[in-house]
């Protein structure tokens, strides 16, 4: 199967959830049919036999209603089955859409865009037709913000060829990917429910604790139902067992106060346990040759028992907690000491899991994140792993292309740049293509330092702080002006590069705010500067006189050009990255179309 096009993949899971998901449909309706006739047969069972067979009538009506509950249990079950397959269908779907380059409906992230960044408003990293909505597959709160800030900062370089092996390995494990996030989309994980579950670890219980205590609390149900067993015998009289039922409510009343508190922090949070749960047990039982996931899958071995396990004992503890809401706890917790004995379960199982909890929360969210690359390297075969390259500055990259333009439209580019202190300059007409090969080089040098495949066929870079002026825009609320908005950019860059920071820098049209003088004066004075201070820069723009600075700077800056041709007033572009300078510009074209009389 890892052999076949994803598409075609993609297409045999569909069909084979749809067949699936077809019988299971089928046998809910039959299981239907016969919880109908576990109530009817007892009901006509007790029409024919009552009032003379008695004992008959109640053998069918207890067999009816044993057959119930069976047959409710097998309905669950089957129906959680169909909610899995429902959800398996939708994730390959889902496959099926981004292959084609349709992802607006996925989640764009926007939540995570900051005011600001070193370059994350340049590059389309969140909103719609972002990168984090075309590679993201994460479900739990928490991956997705893993995930959005390994975007915004790279974990490091010692990192990158790690997550490459990872996901190298996961990318073939189609099956195994998506039954990871088909748990994760049971019921997805929330930080406000991680919170509450380490607020709760992080606290003192205000039950008191002991042995001698756990001892009474688990025979404590004896005394009341003995007592009522000697009412039942006559050996003591109903009203010394009523004077003794408000003394057991009084003591069970007395711990509610503080059962509530240890309550209000886990109650309703099963369905995520459960999620967990699954996710955990789905990590922890695979084998994997990584050293990378095998470290994710240590840390998941803490406890006395696996993950899972633990967390699946702390569900069943849910489970019951909640039963004190009903209506039959209620009446029997002053004989069942229910609430206490939920909470001395909880007190328990927090003293062996205290320490591993927020790692299995934290390794879910890393599987999540590889899981997203894994994705990407496995619907993207062309795609490639990159080297990495511990001096600094090198980027070697062959049929570069953005990876957010679909195929069947994107045009790749080369480029190459070695050593420090070296300023690809780049001019052009509009449209031309400077800004989205700047784009392309910043998203894939994004993807490249997450470890992730970039959109290439060949990929050399030396990891380094990616900065970047390209959009700017002015703020009212700041009585900021564009010009000045982007002063604010160019000085940040200013400050990284005298202070020798390792950055790669792009820019596109530098000082747009201005005039024409000030602008190319300006333009030259800051390439002379990170010249001097070595720094790497790919700068486009319309000042083809800047271009000129190759003759000073013969071995620093380079000149590269996007042209045009025109043919009867229409306008036509190659994108092709070339060598040399622009000799054709089209804003005068432009200008004459949209009705401005040149003279």
């Amino acid at each position: 199967m890892t052999n076949q096009l994803p598409a075609a993949v993609y297409t045999q899971h569909i069909e084979q959830a749809q067949s699936l998901l077809k019988q299971l449909l089928l046998k809910r309706s039959r299981l239907g049919w016969g919880r109908l006739a576990c109530l009817l047969v007892p009901a006509l069972c007790c029409y024919y036999f009552l009032p003379q067979q008695v004992q008959a009538a109640v053998i069918c009506v207890v067999a009816g209603i044993a057959c119930f509950l069976f047959l409710v249990s097998l309905d669950t079950d089957n129906n959680h089955r169909i909610s899995y397959q429902q959800r398996l269908i939708a994730i390959n779907e889902d496959e099926l859409l981004v292959l084609q380059h349709q992802y607006q409906q996925r989640d764009n992230g926007q939540q995570f865009q900051p005011a600001l960044h070193p370059y994350a408003g340049d590059f389309d990293l969140f909103g719609d037709y972002s990168l984090y909505q075309y590679i993201g597959r994460c479900e739990s709160q928490q991956g997705k913000a893993l995930l959005a800030a390994q975007l915004l900062q790279a974990p490091g370089a010692a990192n990158i060829v790690p997550v490459q092996e990872a996901i190298t390995e996961m990318a073939t494990h189609v099956n195994w990917r998506q039954t990871l996030q088909n748990y994760g989309k049971q019921a997805p994980l929330q930080q406000s429910t991680e919170k509450r579950i380490l607020d709760w670890l992080g606290e003192k219980d205000g039950l008191p604790q002991g042995k001698l205590l756990q001892l009474l609390v688990k025979w404590y149900p004896v005394i009341p139902f003995g007592c009522l067993l000697l009412v039942a015998l006559e050996i003591i009289p109903p009203p010394v067992f009523n004077l003794l039922f408000f003394v057991f409510l009084i003591v069970s009343s007395s711990l509610t106060g503080k059962i509530n508190v240890i309550y209000k922090h886990v109650s309703r949070i099963e369905s995520e346990i459960g999620s967990l749960q699954l996710q955990l047990m789905h990590v922890e039982k695979q084998t994997w040759q990584s050293p990378y996931l095998q470290q994710l899958q240590q840390q998941l071995r803490g406890g006395q028992q696996a993950s899972y396990e633990e967390v699946l004992q702390l569900k069943k503890i849910l489970n019951r907690f909640d039963y004190r809401v009903s209506m039959a706890i209620l009446f029997l917790n002053p004989f069942l000491a229910w609430d206490a004995r939920q909470a001395m379960a909880l007190m328990e199982w927090k003293k062996h899991n205290k320490q591993n909890v927020a790692a299995w929360f934290k390794v879910i969210a890393e599987m999540e994140v590889l899981n997203t690359l894994a994705t990407l390297k496995y619907n993207q075969p062309g795609w490639i792993l990159p080297q990495v390259q511990q001096q600094h500055f090198n980027l070697h990259a062959q049929t570069l292309g953005h990876p957010l333009i679909a195929p069947e439209k994107r045009v790749n580019n080369s480029c190459d740049i070695a050593g420090t202190g070296q300023i690809m300059l780049i001019t052009g007409s509009n449209m031309a293509g400077k800004s989205t090969f700047l784009r392309s080089l910043g998203v894939n040098m994004v993807l490249a330092m997450m470890g992730s495949p970039v959109c290439a066929t060949a990929f050399a870079f030396s990891p380094v702080q990616l900065v970047s002026s390209m959009r700017i825009a002015d703020n009212l609320a700041e009585n900021t002006s564009t010009f000045y908005a982007e002063l604010k950019k160019l000085q940040d860059i200013i400050i990284r590069v005298n202070h020798h920071d390792k950055v790669f820098i792009l820019l596109d049209e530098i000082l747009r705010g201005t005039n024409s003088l000030d602008r190319h004066t300006g333009s030259k004075a800051l390439i002379q500067q990170l010249i001097r201070e070595k720094a790497v820069a790919v700068i486009a723009t319309h000042d083809v006189e800047l271009a000129a600075m190759e003759q000073t700077y013969p071995g620093e800056l380079h000149n590269y050009h996007f042209d045009v041709q025109v043919s009867a007033g229409e306008l036509y572009f190659d994108y092709k990255l070339k060598t040399g300078v622009c000799q054709s510009m089209n804003a005068s074209i432009l200008m004459k179309k949209i009705g401005i009389e040149m003279v």
